[in-house]
């Protein structure tokens, strides 16, 4: 071949394209992101990499605290869009380790897959492997190595944060409203945190509490949507100054954090969804709320359920619409109507299973709807509304209520000591700002002087309402107030028509079991009674907080027995 000829083929032989390569730096935390020098080696090492190759740097994609878990990634979502279009910018990607990439063996060969079919690689630095395929089994083998890690390393991080939780420390996140963040000492280099509870916020957690159970000035509980409607009618806004939903309502009711117990590990951090109560780590906090007050609202809330009762029952007009059942079977009584030879109407309550499944489901009991109700509220009026049954039952609210007084008042003056506080925060701002210390056109001063002044001015609001809380509890309960007690609450039995007060009677008696047409029985708890007592008193219910009041209030058979046609 003559080198005329040589000199043709080495002008027309192939130019081999240099690499375009994007780097992916990533780390696992944002403290690690902000503390650790594993970024910037990351960095240095993947660009020494490329330069030795002779490869251009055409992009960079840093991750700085997210897992490699999932693909919940920005950055790494914006590197797979950037290299799946056509052509792509650029067509390998280096990054330092395979485990920066993926710690899923699954999604890690999905993306690579991917990837590939649009002509881009993945390459490590620090695992170099072919494309044959021993090496392809090799880097399926390291990543599920790296899979295996990632899950060892959960598990046991997970469980020294539960027994964090245990001993009382906080392990991250925002507190729950009502609570803030304060530091409880140093082990080695870390500065443990537990949870104590803000006075301002904490007022308006009790605030919803008495809502629930009592709703504004004693006129009945409120559910959910009334009492979120309520708060952002009046202006108080969660911690954020956001706007009550009927989530955010129902979290607080229903949080047992504020009964001093707050649950940490509760639900999967990927699915959301529920652990079993066994997996959880109980922290104890301060607690906002008493326990029989949280009891109590519970038992509203799944009253109310559409669950548990259909919104119906909750809201109709019958009378024993819900808490009306069949002693024999245990059935619901529901309320039946028909019409007689002369053409009159009438209604009656009659056993549910017998209507479905007749005398074979049940024996059944049908009784005149007029009768039962007017026996039933008859019944409460002469017999658990005597002013001596009351004053037994009132007893042990006396012994709690100076105590009660004692904790409100100390709740006030913390109130007023962080009103105070915010108060002198600002004069030292003002006198600093005369006296030309701080620059009036500082862009942080002005957030500062409303963030103090909103804090001052809802520390003395919460605390004048606390106050008047407390002013409400009025003189000692005696012989004499019980009986008018009982006169009023009588009175709320039956409204002006002559027509019987549902939400009254269901306040005092929760369950109505009928055994025959002459015999009935009503069953309350005693707490649900002495919170309507004292409500229609003007007491705060928070001092009902008995656990012994629990038992039925039905305590003899004799007691609270009651014929239906006498």
């Amino acid at each position: 071949m003559t080198s005329a000829a040589l000199r043709r083929d080495e002008d027309e032989a192939p130019v081999v394209a240099t690499a375009r390569a994007a780097l992916y730096l990533r780390v696992s935390t944002g403290r690690q992101a902000e503390s650790d020098l594993s970024i910037p080696d990351q960095r240095r090492q993947i660009e020494g990499y490329c330069l030795s190759r002779g490869w251009e740097v055409a992009a960079e994609f840093v991750e700085p605290g997210n897992t490699a878990t999932d693909d919940r990634r920005p950055a790494f979502q914006a590197m797979i869009d950037a290299a799946m279009v056509k052509p792509p910018a650029f067509n390998v990607i280096l990054v330092h380790s395979f485990s920066r990439f993926f710690r899923d063996q699954f999604q890690f060969e999905f993306y690579v897959r991917k990837l590939a079919k649009n002509g881009v690689k993945l390459v490590s630095i620090t695992q170099d492997l072919g494309d044959d395929p021993m090496s392809v089994m090799m880097r399926q083998i390291m990543t599920l190595f790296d899979e295996y890690q990632s899950k060892e390393n959960g598990k046991h991080t997970l469980r020294a944060m539960k027994e964090n939780a245990r001993q009382g420390f906080w392990n991250g996140a925002r507190a729950p409203i009502g609570y803030r963040v304060v530091a409880a000492g140093e082990r080695g280099a870390k500065i443990k945190k537990k949870l104590e509870i803000d006075p301002i916020q904490a007022e308006t957690v009790r605030r919803i509490y008495r809502m629930a159970l009592n709703g504004v000035d004693n006129k009945g509980p409120m559910g959910l949507k009334s009492i979120a409607t309520w708060l952002n009618e009046n202006n108080i806004r969660t911690r954020d100054g956001g706007r009550w939903g009927l989530g955010a309502v129902h979290q607080v009711l229903t949080r047992t954090t504020y009964v001093g117990q707050h649950r940490f590990n509760t639900r999967d951090h990927k699915t959301k969804t529920p652990k079993p109560e066994s997996e959880h780590a109980v922290m104890e906090v301060p607690a906002i709320v008493s326990e029989a007050e949280f009891e109590a609202v519970q038992r509203s809330l799944k009253a109310r359920s559409p669950k548990m009762m259909a919104p119906m029952a909750v809201g109709g007009p019958t009378l024993l619409t819900g808490i009306c059942f069949c002693a024999c079977c245990g059935g619901a009584m529901t309320l039946r109507t028909g019409t007689s030879s002369i053409g009159r109407e009438y209604r009656y309550y009659t056993c549910s299973t017998k209507a479905r499944q007749g005398a074979t489901g049940c024996p059944g009991i049908t009784v005149p709807m007029d009768r039962l109700n007017e026996a039933v509220v008859d019944h409460l009026e002469a017999r658990l509304l005597d002013p001596a049954r009351l004053e037994a039952l009132m007893d042990q609210i006396l012994e709690r209520r100076d105590e009660w007084v004692n904790q409100r008042r100390e709740h006030v003056a913390d109130l007023e000591r962080r009103a105070t506080e915010a108060e002198a925060k600002l004069k030292r701002l003002y006198d600093a700002i005369e006296n030309g210390v701080i620059d009036v056109n500082d862009s942080s001063l002005k957030d500062r002087i409303a963030e103090l002044t909103a804090t001052r001015d809802q520390a003395k609001g919460d605390a004048e309402r606390a106050l008047a809380h407390i002013v409400k509890i009025g003189p000692a309960i005696t012989p004499d107030s019980l009986r008018a007690f009982a006169t009023a609450l009588r009175k709320k039995l039956r409204n002006d028509d002559g027509t019987f007060a549902r939400d009254q009677v269901r306040a005092v008696a929760q369950r109505v079991e009928v055994v025959s047409r002459k015999e009935v029985r009503i069953r309350g708890l005693r707490s649900e009674l002495l919170r309507t007592l004292t409500a229609a008193s003007g007491v705060e219910a928070a001092v009902l907080g008995v656990r012994a009041f629990e038992p039925k209030w039905r305590a003899r058979n004799d007691s609270n027995v009651r014929p239906s046609d006498s």
